[in-house]
């Protein structure tokens, strides 16, 4: 596809202001391809792949029939996740769909063609050249959110023994087929990696300089089988714009990029957010709304059970209840605050164990540090609630004003509870190997509860009854 900006076709006035979809739309019904594809071309892929989601099935097939065969492909690869830019490559013929896998790098086209059903990727397969065709079978093996899955097999590595003229006309070569290279990788006479070569050392060395005395060890590598978001760690830890993929015994297989990583690293921070709020991450975002029922349904049960806990404290303690309405209002009161207590602490260690890589080095410091916060927290929030709640007693000359001493230690118990709880639940869960924004929300939320309940109306009941 030619890198120069289309002449703009004229339009008349009445559709210059025409919405982008609604343009197409009418250019496709019109028959209007030429005037189509110069408009398309000159967008740029993310936006053509807007345009691509946007439109209906029958125009949107007529739409990526008709563009560059690389810039059609580009757009399938940049649709939105639940966009199913798959079931577009789908509706193509074989020969159609080869084309546009042919002309992705093999990481996109892995991402692209996974997504299909066996079937129509073995027909789309065997349009492809034989090594092509194996290469991406061979990756189709990992799992998409593995190295292996994201790495790229395309690279430009030098042997060790070559010198730098030599190693210089290898990169030439190399780098005629291998797009967006940013880093070049040396290996040994097995292809076991050695380290990277920066190019300007590469370059600026005497032409008779061993690629060994330039190589600098690799600051990181990975196996096919790492998970991505230690992928994604790594990359960012060390500021590299290409991780190495290797095997076991060190041989060199593909390169991870960093722009690869973005997209890993908005995926894993959705399905956070989403598993942190107790929604299963197999929910599409954009999905069905029979799909999000199954997805969220379970959650909502398990919540249910949870939160009946609660309910039975209260139960048992419905004479204290009597006794003192006065208790029925504060009562919301001291299980909000444990629960709003909890999260700050569920969302700084949640946070933490992400961050860190692995397990907390140091797990009883920071559940010391948020149960010391808690309750010095505690203290001062359970001082204000108890004052009010006295306050009130004496006016209505309804309840015992001892009633604040009751809610001052109630208060401040269950905060400190809740630090406790928030800090510990996730880094406990994560030492068993789940993820700890899972769970974590549906038994703090419950454990506060719980606690708040029992220990505001537990103390009325031997206090003051």
């Amino acid at each position: 596809m030619s890198t120069s900006t289309p002449t703009p076709t004229p339009t008349s006035p009445e559709h210059e202001t025409e919405p982008l979809r609604e343009r197409i739309a009418r250019l496709v019904s019109e028959g209007a391809y030429g005037e189509l594809e110069a408009l398309l071309e000159s967008l740029h892929a993310s936006d053509v792949a807007d345009v691509v989601e946007s439109l209906d099935d029958e125009t949107r097939l007529t739409v990526v029939r008709m563009l560059p065969a690389e810039l059609a492909a580009d757009a399938l690869v940049e649709m939105e996740e639940g966009e199913e830019g798959h079931e577009v490559l789908a509706q193509l013929t074989p020969g159609e769909a080869a084309e546009l896998v042919h002309e992705l790098d093999v990481d996109d086209a892995v991402d692209l063609i996974a997504e299909l059903e066996p079937e129509e990727r073995a027909r789309i397969l065997a349009e492809l050249p034989i090594q092509e065709a194996g290469e991406l079978s061979g990756l189709l093996l990992y799992d998409e959110e593995s190295a292996g899955g994201l790495m790229n097999t395309a690279l430009v590595s030098v042997r060790e023994s070559l010198s730098a003229a030599e190693a210089i006309e290898e990169v030439r070569r190399q780098g005629r087929e291998v797009e967006d290279f940013y880093t070049v990788f040396v290996v040994d006479e097995l292809g076991r990696l050695r380290g990277t070569v920066p190019l300007d050392d590469l370059i600026l060395a005497d032409p008779d300089e061993p690629v060994a005395n330039l190589v600098e060890p690799a600051q990181a590598s990975v196996t096919p089988d790492t998970d991505q978001e230690e992928v994604a760690r790594l990359i960012a830890r060390y500021n590299l714009v290409a991780l190495p993929v290797v095997t076991e015994d060190g041989v060199l297989l593909g390169r991870v990029t960093f722009d690869d990583v973005i997209d890993v690293i908005e995926a894993e921070r959705t399905e956070d957010l989403l598993l942190f709020s107790g929604v299963s991450d197999d929910e599409e975002l954009r999905g069905s709304a029979l799909a999000a029922v199954r997805a969220r349904l379970p959650w909502l049960v398990v919540n249910t059970l949870t939160a009946s806990l609660a309910a039975f404290v209260v139960y048992n303690f419905q004479d204290s209840i009597a006794a003192a309405t006065l208790l029925a209002v504060v009562m919301p009161v001291v299980a909000g605050l444990g629960g709003n207590a909890g999260q700050q602490a569920l969302a700084v260690t949640v946070r933490r164990l992400a961050t860190s890589g692995g397990p907390l080095e140091k797990p009883t410091r920071v559940v010391g540090k948020e149960l010391m916060v808690a309750l010095v927290n505690g203290a001062a929030i359970g001082l204000v609630v108890a004052g009010l709640t006295a306050v009130v007693a004496l006016v209505t000359h309804g309840a015992d004003p001892r009633i604040g001493l009751v809610v001052l230690l109630a208060v401040w118990t269950n905060i400190a509870v809740a630090g406790f709880a928030g800090a510990f639940i996730p880094t406990f869960l994560h030492r068993l190997g789940q993820d700890p924004a899972v769970a974590s929300t549906v038994f703090l939320t419950a454990m506060t509860d719980m606690s708040g309940f029992l220990l505001l109306l537990g103390l009325y009941q031997l206090m003051i009854l």
